[in-house]
């Protein structure tokens, strides 16, 4: 292992763990803002009991994507100082403006959010909710327009060998930011909303079967409907995008070796098993024309080879061809999950069918491990750029750190991560086992979700039969006796 190598692992092993906490931030953020909101319009007791329950886990998931994200920080300087020397013009600023704005808007509404809801009134609580909200999608958008730059490069100048920017409009709108930004945001409703339907199909399973928790499966289910097949549709404009400005990636997703015919259309690769060395996709099981459908959007459309580049310019296409197929199949078994829940709406099925409460279960950490496999798509796929087409990952390591200083730096990383926040994970995994809590009472009424539990009118809660001439005969009791 070299210390490029190892440099690349640090950086990828830390960086893997910290997406997956503003993710959760970002969903949960936008959960509790709507939960807030529908208590304050309809005054459900229902809405402000899951509103407590999913704040203490946002506010766990919160502090370990803070603490995270400050390692990665400090890894620009650390381990890629010549990326930071080099390009530092423009990832420099971008960064600073999501401190300036988002970290600034969540802090000075997190305390608020968190702890004051008993100490300032319902509207101010509720502008709260809503620019913690707006900070987290703040934070994404600067973050994702950096990292968007990396990909599609523009509007820049190199001058005495750095990046100088001349034209900012068009370093933030870089050609591939609107489809990674929305691509992101939607991932992360996505993986909430089965968190969420997760957490809820266990309590189901368990026989907790009251209104908090079916309200918890029914609006999961309903964001999973609308986020679904729409992440569908931005997949495919990404891919569109890809194939115009990082043609080689896209070559190797589909482990396409050589170029068809004109007139022969692209087969698309189900499954297989590209080599690198050999330069052939071993084992393919293909379907004939679905590439050039899918991928160029014509019958018989052609895309970029992979023997049309430098074998020193290829990403690795044995990785990203499998971590694509990961992430586009469990993105399959979203909307699977999203319309059989539909299906099952009428009489209320979802809440008792056992079998698609279990694929609920199984489905809930799917959208993490899609946000992943994602990710390791987008970023093995640029390989050997760092920034794309600019700067190649080799000139950007740190020169004077040895492989074993960042092999044992490495081995450090994990052993505190894995303590640190496998601890903090298992307390937010208690947390979501121990469910809502609420005064109310638990029954599931027929109304549905969402539906107050408790009686308007002291008779309406009387039993019938014998308990209820008691109840009717008892004398009255003096209100707070």
């Amino acid at each position: 292992m070299t210390s490029l190598m190892l440099a690349r692992i640090q950086f990828g092993f830390t960086i893997s763990f910290h997406i997956l906490f503003p993710a959760l931030t970002i969903g949960l953020a936008s959960y509790l803002a709507v939960l807030e909101g529908l208590w304050l319009r309809t005054g459900r007791k229902v809405y402000i009991d899951l509103y407590q329950f999913w704040i203490k886990v946002f506010a766990v998931a919160f502090g370990m994507g803070v603490v995270s994200g400050l390692v990665m920080a400090y890894q620009f300087g650390t381990n890629w100082s010549n990326f930071s020397r080099f390009a530092g013009g423009v990832t420099g600023p971008l960064l600073a403006y999501e401190v300036l704005t988002a970290f600034f808007l969540e802090a000075g509404f997190l305390g608020v959010m968190l702890f004051g809801r008993d100490r300032v009134g319902p509207a101010l609580h509720f502008v709260s909710t809503l620019a913690v909200a707006l900070g987290t999608l703040v934070s994404a958008t600067w973050i994702l327009a950096s990292n968007s730059w990396m990909q599609t490069p523009q509007g820049h100048e190199i001058i005495d060998g750095r990046v100088v920017p001349v034209d900012w409009l068009r370093v933030v709108l870089n050609p591939s930011f609107p489809y990674r930004l929305a691509h992101t945001v939607v991932a992360s409703y996505l993986a909430t909303a089965l968190m969420v339907a997760g957490a809820a199909a266990w309590h189901l399973l368990a026989g907790r079967d009251n209104t908090r928790v079916r309200t918890m499966l029914s609006m999961a289910l309903w964001m999973l409907l609308a986020a679904a097949p729409i992440q569908a549709l931005i997949g495919d404009q990404h891919g569109l995008n890809t194939l115009e400005h990082q043609p080689a990636k896209l070559a190797a997703i589909e482990g396409h070796w050589e170029r068809t015919p004109e007139g022969a259309g692209v087969p698309l690769k189900l499954f297989g098993w590209p080599d690198m060395e050999a330069e052939v996709t071993r084992y393919a099981i293909e379907i004939p024309r679905a590439g050039s459908l899918l991928l160029a959007h014509s019958w018989d459309g052609q895309i970029p080879a992979l023997k049309d580049f430098p074998p020193a310019d290829r990403p690795n296409s044995t990785v990203v061809f499998w971590t694509f197929r990961a992430m586009v199949g469990l993105g399959v078994l979203m909307i699977a999950l999203a319309f059989w829940g539909l299906w099952l709406r009428r009489g209320q099925r979802i809440f008792s069918h056992r079998a698609f409460l279990r694929f609920a279960l199984a489905l809930s950490p799917a959208g993490l491990v899609a946000i992943l496999a994602g990710w390791l798509t987008t970023e093995v796929g640029r390989q050997p750029w760092i920034v794309y087409g600019v700067m190649r990952t080799a000139e950007a390591v740190s020169p004077q750190h040895s492989a074993s200083q960042v092999g044992f730096t490495l081995g450090l990383f994990v052993l505190v991560y894995f303590a640190v926040f496998g601890a903090g994970t298992a307390y937010g995994l208690r947390l979501i086992r121990k469910g809502p809590a609420s005064n109310g009472g638990d029954a599931p009424v027929h109304g549905g979700p969402g539906e107050p539990r408790q009686p308007m009118r002291p008779l309406s809660a009387a039993s019938e039969g014998m308990d209820a001439v008691d109840a009717l005969a008892a004398p009255e009791v003096p209100h707070g006796h």
